[in-house]
C-alpha cells in the first residue's frame, strides 16, 4: 500500500475512531485528540484535571477501540519500585520465577503519578525511556505498542512528590481536561444513569498501530516548517539574545531540544488524521501548547501578575 492510500486510511480509521470513542465519552474531544496524536507518534502523555473527570474510563474506552491491553496503577507514598515493574519468586521447584508487574501491558494509567516516591516515579519513567524493565540484572522487553498515560492532581499537594522538570520533559503531551460544559454534563447524567450498556468495537490492533507510527515518521516536512519550530522553541528561552522580553520578563527557563522534535512529530500526525501528506506551520501551533505547557518554567513575576503558561505560548506564535 502506498503511503498515500496509507494516510487516506488513517483519516478514515481516525474518524471512525473518535466516533466509537464517543459513545462512551461524551465531548472532551480537544483532550482524546491529543492523545490519539500522543499514540500515533508512539509519544506519552500527562494528563493534568482534577478527580471525576472521566480519566481512567477514557483511557480505558481508548484502549479497548485501539484492541489493546489495559493497565491502571494507583499511585500511592507507599508504592515500591517491584510492585509496578514484577518481582522474583521461588517456585515449588526451587528456581527463580519472574512474575511481571503491571507495567508489561500496551497502555498503562499511572494514575496520580505525584502521590508516589522518587524511585517508583523512575521505575516506571525507566519503562517508557527504554521500552524494557531490569529487574535482578536481567533486561524484560516491553511489548509494543507502548505507552504511559499518567495524570497529576492539581489540587491536592500534602503528601505529595511532583515530578522534576528533567522528567516531565520525558512526556510529549501535557494536556489539560476542564469541566464539562452545562449540556455535556446533562449528556454525562443521562447517559452514566441509565441501565443500559454500551459495546464498543476495536478498530485497530497493535501491528496497526505500528504501521501508523512508522507512516507518521515517513510523513516530509518542509525545511521553512522545521525552522519555525525550532525557532518557536528558541524564544521560550530566557538566556538568549533573541528571546522576545516578555519571555525574559515572565520566564525562568525555556524548553529544551526534546520540545523541537516533538512539535515536528505533532505537526506530522495532525496532518496526517486531517488527510495532508505534509504538514504546515498551523500544525505546529495546532500542537504547541500541549508540547510547551510543562516545559517552560514562569518565575515569581508571572505567578505575581496572573500569567498563564498558555498566555506566554499564544504570545509566542
Amino acid at each position: 500500500m502506498s503511503d498515500v492510500t496509507a494516510i487516506k486510511n488513517l483519516v478514515q480509521k481516525h474518524a471512525a475512531l473518535k466516533k466509537e470513542i464517543a459513545k462512551i465519552i461524551i465531548g472532551q474531544e480537544e483532550v482524546i485528540d491529543l492523545i490519539l496524536l500522543s499514540i500515533y507518534t508512539g509519544g506519552h502523555s500527562l494528563l493534568i484535571g482534577v478527580p471525576g473527570l472521566a480519566k481512567t474510563l477514557m483511557v480505558n474506552t481508548i484502549a479497548q477501540t485501539l484492541g489493546l491491553d489495559f493497565k491502571r496503577i494507583q499511585f500511592t507514598p507507599d508504592l515500591m519500585p517491584s510492585d509496578i515493574l514484577g518481582s522474583e519468586i521461588l517456585d515449588q521447584n526451587r528456581h527463580f520465577k519472574f512474575i511481571k508487574g503491571p507495567v508489561f501491558s500496551n497502555i498503562i494509567l499511572a494514575d496520580e503519578i505525584n502521590r508516589t516516591p522518587p524511585k517508583t516515579q523512575a521505575a516506571l519513567l525507566e519503562a517508557m525511556q527504554e521500552r524494557a524493565v531490569t529487574i535482578a540484572g536481567q533486561q524484560h522487553k516491553l511489548e509494543l505498542p507502548y505507552f504511559v498515560l499518567a495524570t497529576q492532581n492539581p489540587i491536592e499537594q500534602e503528601g505529595t512528590y511532583p515530578l522534576p522538570e528533567a522528567q516531565l520533559d520525558r512526556f510529549m503531551f501535557a494536556i489539560e481536561l476542564k469541566y464539562p460544559s452545562i449540556e455535556e454534563e446533562i449528556a454525562v447524567v443521562k447517559a452514566t444513569t441509565s441501565d443500559e450498556t454500551v459495546k464498543i468495537n476495536e478498530l485497530f490492533n497493535a501491528e496497526e498501530i505500528l504501521e501508523v507510527q512508522h507512516l507518521v515518521r515517513r510523513i516530509p516536512v518542509p525545511d521553512n516548517v522545521v525552522n519555525y519550530a525550532v525557532t518557536l522553541v528558541n524564544k521560550t528561552r530566557p538566556n538568549l539574545d533573541t528571546a522576545p522580553d516578555f519571555v525574559k520578563q515572565y520566564l525562568d527557563w525555556g524548553a529544551g531540544p526534546r520540545a523541537s522534535q516533538n512539535l515536528i512529530l505533532g505537526a506530522k500526525a495532525h496532518a496526517g488524521v486531517h488527510g495532508k501528506f505534509s504538514p504546515d506551520i498551523e500544525d505546529v501551533q495546532a500542537v504547541a501548547m500541549g508540547i510547551l505547557r510543562h516545559r517552560i518554567i514562569k518565575n515569581y513575576k508571572a505567578e505575581a501578575e496572573g500569567i498563564s503558561e498558555e498566555d506566554i505560548i499564544k504570545r509566542l506564535f
